[in-house]
């Protein structure tokens, strides 16, 4: 049976959806949020669009939800359009005491926002709840495996959260939103604001979104991978010297894994009779340890060994793009989004169906 959310508890509720060139997955995800209210009740839904250029601004209005496109003259961020679409709730749904908002690859899955609302309704000092987010199809590449388990987080209180995740209203308020100048990990870096502040945030043990990675193949792994290695340089370099010592172990860890034990490798390997090349075997312990890690936290045997390999792998293209973020920080470059994905051209000729 469908769970459809009550009128009383819309009131309290708004939705913002942020995307860009999402295509089919955007009007899913829409849809999935449409089909958990009743037609005749009316909940703020707010697409944000960053420049599509596959059709999707065109489907989000066909869907009857409301678009606002950014000012692709100014540089793109998501926490840029996390924010206009949070600013238009403000504005004009004044009496909105929740936002859930939601990436465009993902669909909500039904009874999460009445189990978050209540959370969040039974203890004031939490700013968030976010649950589990699921990989659509873990099964149709390696890559969304790692990704499907890269979404389980431990259960209660936690230092972050991820792109989707259900905010109360006045706390984003108070620390005026995200950072826009973020094109990576904009998620964790308001949350460490928020904790700063007192408030805290919550991982619950309920399905929240289903996501649609789409990563086929190894050079979409690859990029991702970079990206993530630049949000860990950005994030050292706005908190690294304060108390928490942000991202400082994950930032040393690629500096360690991904340049010095290969750079002193190979460059010692002519002087020292090749003997250097033994440091290569520190990846096999760092495997290994993070086999026994996934393990503790309930992967199988197969799942550990995947996702430690991929693991230690990923040292060299984080290492890239920390130098990536450094050079670029040097030049005194603006920083460009790391995409991973292709678009996606949503199928419809005029109408779309419910």
């Amino acid at each position: 049976m469908l769970d459809i959310v009550e009128p009383t508890e819309m009131k309290t509720i708004g939705l913002v959806v942020i995307g860009r060139n999402e295509g089919d997955r955007l009007i899913r995800g829409l849809q999935s949020v449409l089909s958990q209210f009743e037609r005749s009740d009316y909940i703020p839904i707010i697409y944000v669009d960053s420049g599509s250029t596959d059709g999707s601004v065109e489907a989000a209005h066909q869907l009857g939800v409301q678009v606002l496109e950014l000012d692709m003259s100014l540089p793109f961020t998501m926490a840029r359009g996390r924010n206009t679409g949070f600013k238009y709730l403000q504005t004009h749904f004044p009496e909105v005491e929740f936002v859930q908002f939601m990436d465009g690859d993902c669909e909500l899955v039904a009874g999460w926002l009445r189990r978050a609302i209540a959370v969040l309704t039974d203890d004031p000092q939490l700013a968030i709840v976010c649950g589990r987010r699921r990989e659509q199809f873990p099964e149709a590449s390696v890559y969304n495996r790692l990704a499907d388990m890269e979404w389980n987080t431990p259960i209660g209180e936690a230092s972050a959260c991820g792109g989707d995740a259900l905010m109360r209203v006045s706390a984003i308020a108070q620390v005026q939103g995200y950072n826009p100048s973020l094109i990576c990990g904009e998620e964790p870096e308001m949350c460490l604001r928020l904790r700063r502040l007192g408030w805290k945030i919550q991982r619950i043990d309920a399905d929240m979104t289903r996501h649609d990675a789409a990563m086929q193949r190894f050079s979409q792994w690859w990029m991702r991978s970079i990206r993530g290695g630049w949000f860990v340089a950005e994030g050292r370099n706005l908190y690294g010297a304060a108390p928490e010592r942000y991202l400082v172990n994950e930032w040393r860890s690629g500096w360690f894994w991904g340049l010095l034990i290969p750079g002193s490798a190979l460059m010692l390997a002519g002087v020292t009779q090749g003997l250097s090349l033994s440091l290569l075997l520190g990846y096999g312990v760092l495997a290994n340890k993070i086999y026994r890690d996934r393990r503790r936290q309930g992967d199988s045997s197969a799942q550990a060994w995947l996702y430690a390999r991929f693991c230690t792998l990923s040292k060299l293209p984080q290492m890239i793009g920390q130098l990536k973020y450094a050079w670029m920080r040097w030049r005194g470059q603006t920083a460009q989004l790391i995409e991973y994905k292709q678009p996606n051209p949503p199928k419809f000729n005029g109408a779309i169906s419910d």
